[in-house]
């Protein structure tokens, strides 16, 4: 159950997030972007706040909010830093899918140390061969009596080599069995046998690691299984609906950071005579940019309401929310980049880190081809067949 908020609710915890981020990640975004630091401590202190377990049962330490809170919380941080926001985003998804799939030892041993951040989730889905078919996933799961051995590698996992848990999506059955065949696993960081390739060199995302995780013959207890057999499938597509709303609010608050530096240097920057502010090119632009990513912002509310309400049409409303707000918000914040001029190039402004870390949203939790597909199939449904599966 989700805990419904009042206005002054939210407006108070919004402001404890708000709080939180200009303190811990505002004021060093751009050095650990430069140098690539992982804010290990800062994400303790988060977990301190309660954003380990945003959207989990209070009674294992989470903060039992909405989906509709929820996006609102990633929006503010995001605005602060958009690559350590979208980690706490990933990290929550872990923890929630284990709320909502685990039995009481799982979530007894693992909600406790992720809701308090202070140890990290993964999510390990997408294989070197295996990126938007999922189902096509390669990575074995094989019994060897009371224990599964895993064997495959997965690829683009955040986290990876710093998480204590990895949600892991293995094969139970035959290949030729497609998503039926699937599992998941909960893998503790340090098993015999789970390794790491080297860190990817990235676009952006810089503040948190990416790498291969590589699993040699893992050897972990049946009681690992998350979920039922052959269930894994279904339970990693159950979290994107959740996963595809926070990653669109971190691109709204990214996009809306880089909006609001331009606004500023509009009124500063004076060209031909005059301040930039005073073109009605300018003015166009600007307006333009606020109205595109408020459209974005009622999407992203309406997909979260979807969830929070079981609606049948939820996964549907979550797609086109994260499609439209990820290419609104990549938009925003290069047209940003552009009213900049040459000092939007610069890494002193800011702007272009925003650009690079929120053009990798189009293409995760699912790209932006994949949401098309996923509403205009939904669309061209035959009338009176069944409906799509209810969020979770």
């Amino acid at each position: 159950m989700t805990t419904v908020t009042t206005v002054d609710e939210r407006e108070a915890i919004l402001g404890a997030v708000r709080e939180f981020a200009e303190a811990e990640l505002a004021p060093y975004a751009a050095e650990r972007d430069e140098k690539h630091l992982f804010p290990r401590e800062s994400l303790h202190r988060a977990g301190e706040l309660g954003l380990g377990g945003i959207y989990v049962r209070e009674e294992f330490g989470g903060s039992a909010l909405s989906r509709t809170d929820t996006v609102a919380i990633f929006e503010e941080l995001a605005k602060a830093d958009t690559a350590v926001a979208a980690y706490i985003s990933i990290h929550n998804m872990v923890a929630w899918m284990i709320d909502t799939y685990g039995d009481e030892s799982q979530r007894g041993q693992w909600l406790p140390v992720l809701t308090a951040m202070e140890q990290f989730g993964s999510y390990c889905l997408t294989e070197p061969g295996a990126g938007s078919d999922a189902a096509a996933i390669a990575t074995s799961a094989v019994r060897d009596g009371e224990d599964f051995l895993l064997t495959g590698v997965k690829q683009f996992i955040s986290g990876a080599g710093e998480a204590g848990v990895y949600v892991v999506m293995a094969r139970t059955g035959d290949p030729g069995s497609g998503a039926s065949a699937i599992s998941a696993f909960l893998v503790p960081g340090g098993t015999d046998g789970l390794s790491f390739g080297a860190l990817e060199k990235k676009m952006g995302w810089h503040a948190q690691p990416t790498r291969q995780v590589i699993f040699d013959g893992v050897r972990v207890p049946a009681s690992a299984m998350l979920g039922d057999e052959g269930r894994g499938f279904a339970i990693a597509m159950s979290a994107l609906n959740g996963g595809r709303l926070n990653i669109a609010a971190c691109s709204l608050g990214g996009a809306q950071w880089a909006l609001d530096r331009a606004v500023q240097y509009v009124h500063e920057r004076v060209a031909f005579g005059e301040p930039l502010a005073e073109k009605q090119s300018i003015l166009f632009q600007i307006a333009d940019m606020r109205t595109e990513l408020q459209a974005a912002r009622l999407m992203v509310r309406d997909g979260a309401q979807a969830v929070d309400e079981h609606a049948p049409d939820a996964t549907m409303r979550c797609a086109m929310a994260k499609r439209f707000a990820t290419d609104a918000g990549f938009d925003v914040a290069n047209r940003a980049l552009q009213l900049h001029g040459g000092y939007g190039y610069l890494q002193d402004y800011g702007i272009e880190r925003v650009v690079r870390d929120l053009r990798v949203h189009q293409i995760l939790e699912g790209t932006n081809e994949i949401m098309r597909l996923i509403v205009g199939r939904e669309m061209l449904r035959p009338a009176g067949s069944a409906t799509m599966r209810r969020a979770s």
